[in-house]
């Protein structure tokens, strides 16, 4: 691929995964050739998918508040980039909650979209899916103590618990997490929306 925009609309046309998608295909990410910041989470969930705006719903309120960035600016900056592990809502499991993102995606996507923001400085690892592709065997044994151990990540990673309502209950019991990881955070998000 030699151009963003033709990958994109490949992207976008993706159909690998319909018959596992309860609500069908629409690939939801956004990719510019300048940006600086990416953020990888997990998967688009309902109000993601009808919308087809990334991070449209209370996660991204959430999100949002620990980058320390108005809506204006996620949505509208070419500096940022939103890239998840997979591009399209995957259904719920049996026993409740969202399941995990497709396992295809971001194999047959992620490396050919990379290729195109070599301006990326730093990368945000929402949720465990994120960090077990992007750290590896580096994460730690659970995803508190990944997102803990925050220092060893970067400059380049930043390793966040997903930004979705079950994530209070982190920040309640790990006040290091408002008092030393999100005023970072926001510090180097601010620094390279600056440029």
């Amino acid at each position: 691929m030699h151009d963003l925009s033709e990958l994109l609309t490949r992207i976008r046309a993706c159909r690998h995964c319909e018959a596992h998608l309860p609500l069908g295909p629409r690939p939801v990410l956004v990719a510019h050739p300048g940006a600086r910041l990416l953020i990888v989470g997990q998967a688009p969930g309902t109000r993601v998918q009808e919308s087809g705006i990334p991070w449209n719903d209370r996660s991204g309120d959430r999100l949002r508040d620990w980058l320390g960035v108005e809506r204006e600016t996620f949505y509208n900056d070419p500096r940022i980039a939103i890239v998840p592990m997979g591009f399209c809502y995957p259904g719920v499991l049996p026993s409740g909650g969202d399941a995990p993102p497709r396992p295809e995606c971001a194999p047959m996507w992620h490396d050919a979209v990379l290729a195109h923001l070599p301006d990326v400085e730093l990368v945000v690892l929402a949720g465990m899916y994120a960090q077990a592709r992007y750290l590896g065997k580096s994460r730690k044994r659970t995803l508190t103590e990944t997102v803990a151990a925050w220092r060893e990540y970067g400059p380049k990673y930043m390793p966040l618990p997903h930004p979705s309502w079950r994530s209070q209950n982190i920040e309640r019991k790990n006040p290091w997490l408002r008092s030393e990881l999100i005023p970072t955070l926001q510090s180097r998000v601010a620094a390279l929306l600056q440029r």
